[in-house]
């Protein structure tokens, strides 16, 4: 059924249950794994209180640490459930599409992903992720409460 599965993760504890989710799901089908996590490019004016004091260096130097750790974390997930998982950090100011690109440029048959994130006010601005993800993505999307 399900031979390519992208898992999208944003560090969260709840994404953490959907790696887990996703990992045991690819184990029990032996299928392969992509784990991919997505951060925002640094602007200029911001209203992310962790972009208002950064340098555009310093701020992709802190997303590139947060990103590996993210990456890190959830490979350590899938090595313990014996599955083997590809990483991937992209940068994109609109992650649904990013992870929605990804998906399709790796023929990933679905997606797995957390019901939410880790939001902030971004998130209240604009919606879910997820819920962006599930509204464009022509790939099916196994959401993890």
């Amino acid at each position: 059924m399900y031979r390519n599965i992208l898992i999208a993760t944003d560090g969260s504890s709840l994404a953490a249950r959907a790696v887990e989710h996703g990992t045991n799901l690819a184990k029990a089908l032996g299928a392969t794994v992509l784990l991919l996590t997505v951060t925002e490019r640094f602007h200029l004016f911001a209203i992310e209180s962790d972009q208002l004091e950064e340098t555009p260096s310093s701020f992709r130097e802190h997303m590139q640490r947060q990103a590996d750790h993210t990456l890190e974390e959830a490979a350590e997930i899938a090595r313990n459930l014996g599955v083997e998982a590809r990483t991937l950090h992209m940068e994109d100011d609109a992650p649904y599409r990013a992870i929605i690109r990804t998906a399709e440029d790796n023929v990933c048959d679905v997606i797995v992903m957390a019901s939410h994130g880790r939001g902030g006010v971004s998130a209240l601005l604009l919606g879910s992720e997820t819920m962006k993800v599930l509204h464009h993505s022509n790939i099916p999307v196994l959401v993890v409460r």
